[in-house]
């Protein structure tokens, strides 16, 4: 439409019989075709230029926030393993949404043919190969999680478009530009004589708000009237007008005018706090359900290795009974503990799919997806423990355990000594401290109570009076069609027309505000509150993870030790039913105890290794980068080291 319009301009300008006005009417078109070409840019270029305002922004907020400056993108790259995983494992499903934005089959209008477009990553954290299913470490399975996790992206999202509304806040203390171009043309029958003439116009303003609440605006008009009939009588038109805003009272204080842009500037920064918490937490929660998932194999390994013993021993039972040396209730007794073995085998077997199938989804990856764990790093976890078991049976086989005190000597109950503590269990004041002084979700509660505080001067303010000055100033005039056979207008300042207003709001209804100001103070209260109430959570979840510390190392010893004897017990009771001295519940029993007590010792490495994770997200000092992977806190070096 406005290419049409300068067309007509220029076409007009080309042909008039009328010579005078031309250098007008060229003056006008030149104002339109500046406004034109600075006006119009393709959507593509208001992307990119989104782009760069909202990350040069957030670098800035992350130095602010964080003192350091970390990779931020909020495209994700396209062959992110969920569709890798759909495509070369031939998954089903629902339509092209499912493989990303980049494969959608563009719509009729659509903006940018080249966008979304695929955004391949720089390294392939998991190579797939053909036919096998690939085999996820935990620090794969940390940075898998970060490029798929669903709600990661969300919340990079939310960084991102706060920034944006930061951006639009700022545009408002900018300079802002207005322009328009208009073309004319009418014809009037209504009177005597038929008029027909065309109007040209161009216009263009600034306007600019400025911290202390003022607003200024300026404008300038050029027109020409052009009469096609009548003698073809025409008219060139400028004007400009200049007009300013001060409030006095109400709303006139920076504090006032600037809180918008204030509390959008301090809401990037709760952004961020936002997403590096939930890396904590989700990197906590990976490792839980990581290492669960590893526990359920060993289950399944335990379940199975005790199914074959039960199978053993019902056969056992029924040669010895068929030999005459054992009963016929003892020979079911070792059947109905061959059908539980396979009862829990079986039970094993499918609870570990469905936690591998639950640590998927917890990735974001399909569920039907057919992919394993790296079973090693459990080991990793209990090969300390099962060389502590190596050395304490090397000392009862060698009989340097010491001797059994007398049943009636006095009993003495040692509690836990500090002596084996692992290294996050350090004094709970120290922990505690470094919670509070660390937890970016206690930052954002408490900066939440300094956000409602101004919200209180921001509707105290509204109670009062306003006093406005307003001063308008006009220049030169108009020309339309109907003053076609006026004299060109200039612009002369002793020509023009001033005026000043001062416009006073008595402060006599104020019901609205009035509430609104006693309602910010039960906001006030209420953000008081929520940081009394997450400081004694994080306390309480503090003081529960150094237990848990505690309990899983003393519940690991325990375990070992149970296993220790479980394993002597088999052995002996083995030995005892082949020589006819034991019954078979006997070993059943032994048998059943082994597989328990194997449970429980993978369970209590598990639980302990999980608990140190979690404490150090409690404290808010496990730090995880933009990959996914973390470095944990040492405290024997007050610092975040790798691992």
């Amino acid at each position: 439409m406005i290419g049409a319009k300068l067309k007509r301009a220029f076409v007009s300008c080309e042909y008039s019989a009328v010579p005078r006005p031309l250098p007008a009417l060229c003056a006008a078109t030149a104002v339109a075709l500046l406004i034109v070409l600075t006006g119009c840019r393709t959507p593509s270029e208001h992307r990119l230029d989104a782009d760069k305002v909202a990350a040069d922004i957030i670098q800035q907020k992350q130095m602010q926030a964080l003192g350091q400056t970390q990779q931020f993108s909020v495209e994700r790259p396209s062959d992110i393993l969920r569709r890798r995983l759909l495509l070369d494992q031939n998954l089903p499903y629902a339509s092209q949404a499912s493989l990303g934005t980049d494969k959608l089959k563009t719509i009729e209008h659509w903006p940018e043919n080249d966008y979304p477009k695929a955004e391949p990553s720089l390294d392939s954290v998991l190579p797939l190969e053909t036919n096998k299913p690939p085999q996820l470490s935990l620090v794969q399975a940390l940075q898998i999680g970060a490029r798929n996790s669903f709600e990661y992206q969300t919340l990079k999202e939310n960084i991102f478009q706060v920034a944006l509304d930061l951006d639009l806040k700022r545009n408002e203390f900018r300079n802002i530009f207005a322009g328009q171009v208009e073309s004319l043309i009418s014809t009037d029958t209504t009177g005597d004589r038929t008029v027909s003439g065309t109007e040209y116009s161009g216009a263009a303003g600034l306007s600019r708000k400025l911290e202390s609440g003022a607003q200024l605006s300026t404008a300038l008009a050029i027109d020409l009237a052009n009469l096609m009939t009548l003698g073809g009588a025409s008219s060139f038109g400028i004007a400009g007008d200049a007009t300013i805003s001060i409030p006095l009272l109400g709303g006139s204080g920076r504090h006032i005018v600037r809180e918008p842009l204030t509390q959008a500037e301090r809401d990037v920064v709760y952004a961020i706090y936002v997403l590096e918490r939930f890396k904590q937490t989700f990197a906590v929660q990976i490792a839980s359900q990581y290492l669960g998932v590893l526990r359920q194999v060993d289950q399944v390994k335990n379940a199975e290795e005790n199914y074959r013993r039960a199978v053993v021993s019902a056969r056992r039972s029924r040669r010895f009974a068929e030999a005459g040396r054992l009963s016929q209730i003892q020979v079911d007794q070792a059947v109905q503990n061959e059908l539980r073995g396979r009862n829990r085998w079986i039970s094993a077997t499918e609870s570990y799919k469905s936690a591998l199938d639950s640590f998927k989804s917890l990735l974001d990856l399909p569920p039907d997806a057919k992919i394993e764990l790296d079973r090693a790093e459990l080991e990793q976890l209990t090969a300390p423990v099962s060389e502590t078991m190596a050395d304490i049976m090397g000392e009862e086989e060698a009989g340097t355990k010491g001797q059994t005190p007398p049943a009636d000597a006095p009993i003495e109950l040692a509690a836990p000594s500090p002596k084996d503590a692992g290294p996050l269990e350090i004094d709970e004041s120290v922990a505690i401290d470094l919670a509070l002084d660390n937890r970016l979700d206690l930052q954002i509660a408490d900066g939440k109570v300094y956000d409602t505080q101004r919200a209180v001067v921001v509707a105290a303010d509204a109670l009062g009076a306003e006093l406005t000055l307003l001063g308008t100033s006009e220049l030169g005039s108009r020309r339309s069609i109907s003053s076609a056979t006026a004299d060109d207008a200039k612009i002369r300042i002793d020509k023009g027309k001033y005026s000043a207003l001062l416009t006073l709001d008595l402060p006599f209804e104020r019901t609205a505000e009035r509430n609104a100001y006693r309602n910010s103070f039960i906001s006030l209260e209420r953000a008081v509150r929520d940081v009394q109430i997450l400081e004694d959570q994080i306390k309480l979840d503090v003081r529960n993870q150094l237990r848990n510390l505690l309990e899983s190392r003393e519940s690991l010893k325990i375990q070992a030790n149970s296993v220790i004897v479980a394993r002597r017990r088999v052995k002996s009771s083995n030995l005892f039913f082949e020589a006819g001295q034991a019954q078979i519940r006997d070993l059943l029993e032994a048998q059943d105890a082994l597989l328990s007590a194997q449970n429980g010792l993978t369970s209590a490495v598990v639980t302990y290794r999980v608990a140190e994770l979690e404490l150090q997200a409690d404290m808010g000092l496990l730090k995880v980068d933009e990959k996914g992977l973390w470095q944990e806190y040492s405290p024997k070096e007050n610092k975040n080291v790798k691992k």
